[in-house]
């Protein structure tokens, strides 16, 4: 514990990010101008499940679609935040107007969407080391057996790329704090080191930022 390194961008986590419609395409959804029980608004459905035309019930609610979108509507912006509901996260998602309304279009769990998300792009580290979602989450792993923890001075090029990284990310986000304990390497050169980074759950939901929280957990050898 006492030498464990530890850095901090301080901050709130990110409660809400702006989207473009093709991200909400890439969490395997459509964005549907149509009716919900004989009035117009806006929903979503899975990705190339419904058409212009189509008509169904879910819910004890009727439900028409009238176009499947290509583009946001006009002067219309797409919201996404986290909302904790009796210990677990949901991912809401809304289309904001000039006027500041809201519209909601889609609200599920967030770990079960992160994870498919993941899943989707082939971001292995990220899928073995999260281990749990709030408005934060936690990304964590241990490899190796522990020891004392080398200080910042005594640690090789690669933990200290490591730490590099993982603060690039945090500058993105605006909020993250990492816990890092490295204790040097076996005998063949497998580092042995435990870690525990929480970054802004809504920022992971960007793929871009993923990818890049994706890659720095690469450059240290996750067990699998």
């Amino acid at each position: 514990m006492i030498n464990t390194l530890v850095f901090e961008t301080l901050g709130n986590p990110e409660k809400e990010r702006e989207f473009k419609l093709k991200s909400l395409k890439r969490w395997g959804f459509d964005l549907i101008f149509g009716k919900i029980n004989g009035e117009e608004t806006y929903f979503t459905v899975e990705l190339d499940e419904r058409k212009a035309g189509d008509k169904f019930s879910k819910d004890g609610k009727e439900y028409e679609v009238i176009e499947v979108l290509q583009e946001l509507p006009k002067n219309t912006e797409l919201y996404a935040h986290i909302e904790m509901e009796m210990g677990k996260a949901y991912i809401v998602c809304q289309l904001r107007d000039e006027d500041g309304k809201n519209t909601e279009v889609l609200r599920v769990p967030a770990a079960t969407l992160l994870l498919a998300f993941f899943k989707k792009n082939k971001l292995s580290n990220l899928i073995k080391s999260v281990k749990n979602v709030g408005i934060s989450l936690e990304l964590s792993m241990q490899n190796g057996a522990g020891g004392k923890p080398l200080s910042y001075e005594e640690l090789p090029n690669v933990a200290r790329r490591f730490i590099r990284s993982v603060r690039k990310v945090e500058k993105e986000t605006g909020f993250g704090r990492l816990a890092f304990a490295y204790y040097g390497e076996t005998k063949d050169k497998t580092p042995r080191y435990r870690f525990s980074w929480l970054l802004p759950t809504i920022a992971l939901f960007d793929l871009d930022i993923a990818k890049k929280a994706e890659q720095t957990l690469g450059i240290l050898k996750v067990s699998e």
